[in-house]
């Protein structure tokens, strides 16, 4: 996955629909530690518990799809994240990473439709503008993965991930200022 990309919050009071989502997270709060600790294995085990449990769950899902992800399982990873979409269609962290997996397994059209479909959703996001210009660089399309970097550029991302993309943009034979 992209540097920029991790695991999501905890939810934001919304309400009666927030007792759930609650529930959700506290079920998986100890396998965000275990990720960041690339505690890879250990978090499957751990997920594949709460998801015997709790089949819907959609941060499970997501966990569940970084873990597979880092573990090289990217087949089953892009399973994950599309199932965390069927029930959580407005994740955004499923849906960017899920484009990150496409372009991964060689599916440029698929992480395009998907990283479009987060741009939808949260216009200007700075990891959906990174996994489109991936997808469109992946694909050899330079001219359309130049515009998604210079918009993720100017979204303003993390000093890191900014020089990186300059350095995609200088080996597409341009020099960014």
């Amino acid at each position: 996955m992209s540097s920029h990309e991790g695991p999501p919050g905890p939810p934001q009071p919304r309400g009666e629909e927030d007792a759930a989502d609650r529930a959700s997270w506290d079920a998986v709060e100890e396998v965000s530690e275990l990720l960041h600790e690339q505690r890879f294995k250990e978090a499957l085990v751990f997920l594949y518990d709460v998801l015997q449990k709790t089949p819907r769950n959609p941060y499970a899902l997501h966990f569940l799809g970084v873990a597979l992800y880092e573990t090289g399982q990217l087949e089953a990873a892009r399973d994950a994240y599309r199932a965390c979409l069927r029930v959580a269609p407005r994740h955004l962290g499923a849906r960017v990473a899920l484009a990150h997996v496409l372009r991964a397994l060689g599916d440029f059209r698929g992480a395009i439709e998907e990283g479009t479909a987060a741009l939808e959703q949260v216009p200007g996001d700075v990891d959906a503008l990174y996994a489109v210009g991936m997808a469109y660089a992946a694909r050899g399309d330079f001219a359309a993965a130049r515009r998604y970097f210079h918009a993720f550029l100017e979204a303003g991302p993390e000093y890191e991930s900014a020089e990186e993309v300059k350095q995609l943009l200088e080996e597409m034979g341009e020099r960014p200022s």
